[in-house]
């Protein structure tokens, strides 16, 4: 038994098949819109019907097509904006330009978002006014070495500021600060006769650490010297003390002697003679005469004739 449909046949034409591959990559297209990626560090905002709808996160999203937007992709990570320079008056009435780099991370992407239209030009705006601000209160030498007080200060006002807009002030720093040329020539005078002072007096402090020491050397030197005086004077007493102990020694040794052998008066009168040949040859200035002058008389002529007899007979050189 045959079944008879009563289905017409379709018939798939050349336009047919355009048509369908055009349907085909329409539907992909609205399905590749419908997904979306957000990498690590970035935030999506999305919008439905043209009113913030929810904030997208890391990871593989679906949104409606056409219903739903992304309005901006905000990212995360800590950003870097580097100001031009700003011409600031200081306290003193010197006018000077600052330029600052602030650092500074998106904490709400949507108050980011919505918050302003321009959220760099904001926190350039209020950097500016801010600087003026804190040099205002200050003067010259203050501002040039007062670059951490501004910096903080600059901070607190700017996280402070920037805080509806979803903005976190990390780090505010002051780059360059420029003086006019004259202030700059003049403080580079002023540096120079500082160095040439400090060279001065580190001159002088030698000088005089040279002369202390040629001194202090010249007072060791003497102290030394009169020491090493001292040792040779004591050195010398000590020689002769000790030749005179020695000789006192020897003559109480010969005496002793003397005594011990038991000599008579024969051997005392030659030992006389002897000593007097020594008296009366020339060399002596004075003479010691023994009070028996009378009884030594003739030993002491027989002592002068042997000694004239001796020279007499020493040839002559």
């Amino acid at each position: 038994m045959k079944l008879v449909s009563f289905l017409p046949p379709v018939l798939i034409t050349p336009a047919g098949i355009i048509g369908l591959v055009v349907a085909f990559v329409v539907i992909l297209f609205i399905t590749a819109l419908a997904f979306r990626l957000v990498t690590q560090t970035r935030a999506m905002i999305v919008e439905r019907l043209g009113a913030y709808h929810k904030t997208l996160g890391v990871g593989v999203h679906f949104i409606i097509p056409v219903i739903d937007r992304v309005k901006k992709v905000v990212s995360l990570k800590e950003q870097v904006k580097d100001f031009d320079p700003q011409a600031v008056i200081t306290r003193d009435n010197v006018t000077m330009q600052i330029d600052t780099v602030v650092f500074f991370t998106i904490t709400d992407p949507k108050l980011y978002t919505y918050g302003t239209e321009n959220p760099l030009m904001a926190i350039e705006n209020i950097s500016a006014t801010t600087l003026r601000n804190i040099i205002g209160e200050l003067d010259l030498d203050e501002t040039l070495t007062s670059r951490d007080l501004i910096n903080t200060k600059m901070r607190l006002t700017l996280d402070e500021a920037t805080d509806p807009w979803g903005i976190k002030v990390t780090r505010v720093e002051v780059k360059n600060i420029i003086p006019p040329k004259d202030i700059r020539e003049s403080m580079e005078k002023q540096m120079r006769a500082e160095r040439e002072k400090r060279q001065t007096i580190l001159i002088a402090e030698g000088e005089k650490r040279a002369e202390i020491l040629r001194a202090e050397g010249d007072a060791e030197a003497l102290l030394l010297r009169a020491e090493a005086n001292k040792k040779e004077k004591i050195l010398i007493a000590e020689g002769e003390a000790a030749a005179i102990f020695k000789i006192k020694e020897a003559e109480a040794l010969g005496i002793k002697i003397i005594k011990e052998a038991a000599a008579d008066k024969t051997v005392l009168q030659i030992k006389s003679l002897e000593t007097l040949a020594q008296v009366a040859n020339g060399q002596a200035t004075k003479l010691v005469v023994p009070t028996n002058i009378t009884d030594l008389a003739s030993s002491v002529m027989m002592a002068a004739e042997f000694a004239k007899q001796d020279k007499e007979a020493t040839p002559k050189k």
